[in-house]
Parts: C-alpha cells; structure tokens; sequence
C-alpha cells in the first residue's frame, strides 16, 4: 500500500484551546501524528499544515480521561451493559481509556481468561482498555505469575453483593494476597467493607423493608473496619493498595492518614458518593442504591474536601448498571450500582463549580486532570502512554466546554441499561469531542461516534 500523506502533514491539528498541560492551562496548540502527540506549541506558532484541524478556541483540551473502575458487564452480563454501549458512554463523557472489573460470568481469574475477554471485545470498542484480574481464595499462589502486560492490579472483594462471586472473608487468605502482591509488584484494589461486620448485622437486623433502609443495613461501620484492616495490612507487608468507591467521613480520615505516614494506600471517591446524599433516596429510590451505601450530607462534604487535597487519589465511576426491571425489585433484592461513566466528568465539574464558585475552570480541570488521568495511568501501568498532555504520549483528549449548561435526559443515554440517576440533572461542563489515539470517537455536533478500534493494552 502506498502512503499518499504529504511528509510534513500533520493527522491532526487541535489550536486555540486552553491546554490541560502538567505544567498548568495554557492556551495553544497541540498536533498529533501516527496516533500520539507530535508538539504542543504555544498561541503564537504558526498553525501547521494538517489533514484535519480542530478550532478549540474557548474550550479546554484535557488529556483523555482513564475511567480505572468499570464493569462493561462482558462476558456473561450483557443483558445489562455490553462493551459497544459501555463504550460509546465513555466516549460521549470523554473518556478513552477504561480498566474493567473481574466480577463477570465466568470471573476472570488466569491470563487465559483475559486473552478470551480480550478476544470478545476486538473490534468492539471505543475506548482502550485494560483488566483488573481477580482473585479467589485457591488461586493466590497464581498471583506469582501474572505477567504486567495482562494485568497489573488484582481486585478483592472484602463484602459480598449480586454479582460479586468471589469475596474474600478470611483473614490468613486475605493476607496472603498482600503478602504475594507485594512480593510481585501488583497493586490490590478492594471493595473496602468488612463483610463479617454485615454478616453479624444480618442475624439482627431484618432484611430493608423500604429503599431509605438500606443504608442502615449497610452502615459505614462496615467501611471503618475494613479500612483499618487495610492499612495494618499494607503497614505490615508494604503492598501497594487502593481502597474503592470510600463512602464515609472516617474512611476518609484513616487512609489519608495513613498515605501522609508514608504507607503505599491510596483511595477513590465516586462522582455518585459526591453527587447524591441519603436524602435523595426519597426521590431517587434504588436508582442510587450502591454497594457501598449513600451516606450522609458531612460525608459528602469530607469526600470532596479529600479530592480539592488531593488526598484521594483517583476518582472512579463503578459504572456498573443494572435493568429497570432490576432496580425496581422489592427493596430488599434491588442490587446495587448505577450507570455512571458517562456522567462522571460533567457530573464531578459540576460539583466543584457549586461548591467553589470562586475557582476558576483551569484550577478545578487541572485538578481533574490528574485525579482522572494522570494518577491512574501512573498507578496502573500505563503512564509513559497515557494520562499527559505532552509530547510522546497517546493522542487522547477531550475538548470540553467549561462554559455549557444542559440538561441530562434519559435519550442522552448511552448505556445499554437505558437510564440515568442523573436524568432531569442540570449540568455546567460538556465534552464537545472526544479522541483517542489521533481518531475522533465522539463528536457532540454531529451525535456520531467513531471506529471501534480501541486496543487491550499491555502495560508500560
């Protein structure tokens, strides 16, 4: 095949945008060849010749956004979420890049598994991707051989719920796995809630007889346990760990403690847990029944003091749908999880623009930037690609409109289950295009998505 591209054309040419740089928002431009970023150049440079160029003139350019916990629902879910819909949501809320959870049908346990995951979504994804593997009580000496480019994390689950078949409840086992992770450099992500601590409740509490009962069935006790749990686990071994979706003011406090003495535990926060108080279970009912629970208004509160500090690390979606039908079961069967990587960027930049007024849109994206970005390709294997506006690296961004106010509705939805807890939820913020790797797979004006050539990728 001959190569008809002029020499010195340029793919792609993105001017006058604010760049979300490392080094702070700049207007400028940023050109991008064979699929990475070939210059960032300032306002004032010449705009070279392209075969497509991009006005971004009032808009920011951030780097792509890494979504580090998704369940794309494939294999054996996919009457909930399969990987084009869960695609094409994160494409349209300005991510490129997402790392799936194990809990599927079958779970994914071995590097086998992950090369048929792989397998089943070739040529079906927006975005690229990679895999959290799990883990189950008789496969942790296999821990020993994961290789880093099928996966650099293992993902534990300490609290058992619908679609969690692998929950680890003792302690030795538990340990274990710190024990081995640390030994070969993966990083543990848990589901930080003390499933012996639900368990005891159980035997005395009866079973959530409205939605508003779920939460106390469900307390945050749970989370402080396990928390501490945690943290003497990785004080003891040194294991990298990640503790997910933090609900609680006290969770909070005890890992950020814990990362300011010098231990290797970092957190997640939500957009879910920032956005919605157990308040607006009157109004939203099992639509925002998660697994942890929605708390209390001073835990919100704490949450997003921990992200302004950055004592959290990453922020997440845990965008793990479920039917209606499903979520309008009895209150005592409705499972929990909502859809949420669409929402995750418009929902968290709204919150901030309400509680900080008085910050300008290049802090608070910049802040993202590196909670949503940087920080995940960093923590999990993928930071020489991916994450930075800078040159070398992966030519994904989102160009967003900090000034845009909308509302979602539900025929806005991408996801597969078809609803949104966010629906009739006014929103500041829109992502206007989204590009992964040099290719425009979302472009807001032309309600059209790109190719599904997004790629597994092995880690760097």
């Amino acid at each position: 095949m001959t190569d008809n591209r002029e020499p010195d054309r340029l793919d792609l040419v993105l001017h006058g945008g604010q760049l979300v740089t490392p080094e702070g928002v700049r207007t400028g431009t940023v050109t991008v060849r064979d699929g990475r970023i070939a210059a960032v150049l300032p306002a004032t440079a010449p705009l070279p010749p392209a075969t497509r160029v991009i006005d971004a003139a009032g808009r920011h350019i951030l780097p792509g956004l890494i979504d580090s916990h998704v369940h794309f629902r494939t294999p054996g879910l996919t009457h909930k979420e399969d990987w084009e819909h869960g695609s094409r949501a994160a494409a349209a809320g300005g991510v490129t890049t997402v790392i799936d959870m194990p809990n599927t049908r079958p779970p994914l346990h071995d590097t086998a598994g992950a090369f048929r995951k792989a397998a089943l979504i070739e040529g079906r994804s927006l975005v690229d991707f990679r895999f959290h593997m799990g883990v189950r009580a008789e496969s942790v000496d296999a821990l020993a051989d994961l290789d880093p480019r099928v996966a650099t994390s293992v993902k534990v689950f300490m609290a058992g719920h619908h679609t969690a078949p692998d929950v680890i409840h003792d302690h030795s086992v538990l340990s274990k796995i710190f024990s081995v992770a640390a030994d070969h450099g993966i990083r543990v992500v848990l589901h930080g809630e003390d499933g012996g601590v639900f368990s005891l409740l159980d035997t005395y509490l009866p079973p959530p007889l409205s939605y508003s009962a779920y939460e106390p069935a469900r307390p945050r006790s749970g989370g402080i346990v396990a928390a501490a749990r945690i943290a003497e686990l990785v004080r003891r071994y040194g294991t990298a760990a990640h503790v997910l979706h933090v609900s609680s003011a006290e969770e909070c406090d005890l890992l950020a403690a814990a990362r300011h003495s010098g231990l290797p535990l970092t957190f997640e926060a939500t957009p879910h847990h920032l956005s919605f108080t157990r308040t607006d279970t009157r109004r939203l009912g099992a639509r925002i029944r998660l697994s942890p629970a929605i708390r209390e208004e001073h835990d919100q509160s704490r949450l997003w003091e921990a992200l302004l500090h950055q004592d959290l690390a990453t922020l997440g979606s845990d965008h793990a749908p479920h039917t209606a039908e499903e979520k309008t079961l009895s209150p005592a069967d409705a499972p929990p999880g909502l859809p949420g990587v669409q929402e995750l960027l418009p929902a968290v930049f709204t919150g901030m623009r309400r509680r900080w007024p008085d910050r300008t849109p290049d802090e608070l994206l910049g802040l993202i930037a590196r909670l949503c970005s940087q920080h995940p390709a960093e923590m999990f294997g993928l930071g020489s690609r991916k994450g930075r506006l800078d040159v070398g690296y992966d030519a994904d961004f989102v160009v967003f409109d900090s000034a845009a106010t909308w509302f979602m509705t539900a025929d806005q939805v991408q996801s597969k289950c078809g609803w949104s807890a966010y629906e009739g939820s006014t929103f500041t913020g829109r992502p206007d295009v989204t590009i992964r790797r040099g290719e425009i797979i979302w472009d807001r004006a032309a309600e059209a998505f790109g190719d599904p050539s997004g790629v597994w990728l092995a880690s760097s």
